[in-house]
């Protein structure tokens, strides 16, 4: 099996290509990513690499590559207005490079990150209950 993938791997590399680029496959979930990113890693054999340290520094990187693109813009309105297409693609680029390095974290370390998020969700509505709302009649 492994000698095929190699010997396919071009083409497996191109379905790979077109899978990812499909519009109809936007909405996909954090237990689809972790999978595909797990894919992904070991058909490389990159698994050895993905310590949690290794991730994490990784992913720190790559906010810093974030970081960048803000950098001397001072604030910017949302939905990025004044923004030319190419540098909103360049921010996709560094903000699902963050995303996937978390996802991959959080798998390699055993937490489930949609149920943490979940939960630290709710703690954070207990600590910071919205205002009661007045209503006053006419």
């Amino acid at each position: 099996m492994e000698h095929a993938r190699k010997m396919g791997g071009e083409a497996e590399e191109r379905k790979e290509v077109q899978e990812v680029g499909n519009p109809e496959m936007v909405d996909v979930g954090l237990k689809e990513l972790k999978c595909r990113l797990e894919e992904f890693a070991s058909a490389r054999d990159w698994d050895q690499f993905h310590s949690p340290r290794n991730l994490l520094l990784a992913m720190v990187g790559e906010v810093g590559e974030l970081s960048e693109i803000f950098q001397w813009r001072g604030e910017v309105a949302r939905g990025l207005p004044n923004w030319e297409e190419r540098d909103k693609e360049h921010l996709g680029e560094e903000l699902s490079d963050v995303l996937l390095y978390l996802i991959r974290l959080a798998d390699i370390c055993g937490v489930d990150l949609g149920d943490a998020v979940t939960k630290k969700l709710l703690k954070n509505a207990m600590k910071y209950p919205a205002p009661a709302k007045i209503f006053q009649t006419p």
